[in-house]
């Protein structure tokens, strides 16, 4: 039997630079302790909107260790009016 942990993150918006925005990858704060950080890549992550659709991705990578935040990728691309939106991360 698999024991599932299931964190919270936060998306903060899309990863971009100064000339090109990724609507695939999002900046993901993670709602944890900054030390974990580096275990969750490749964690699942589910996000939802007030519509019922569900929004399925990977984290990818560590954007930052000190604000605790990773590059999320998500497919199909999550739309604008989740940002700020909480979303599950899912541990196996």
């Amino acid at each position: 039997m698999n024991v599932v942990n299931k964190l919270v993150g936060v998306v903060k918006g899309y990863r971009r630079s100064r000339a090109r925005q990724y609507n695939s990858q999002v900046l993901l704060q993670v709602l944890a302790d900054p030390k974990i950080l580096g275990r969750l890549v490749g964690a699942k992550v589910v996000a939802k909107d007030v519509h019922g659709n569900v929004y399925r991705g990977k984290i990818v990578k560590v954007h930052s260790f000190r604000n605790c935040i990773a590059v999320t990728r998500f497919k199909p691309n999550i739309p604008g009016q989740l940002i700020g939106s909480h979303v599950e991360i899912i541990l196996s």
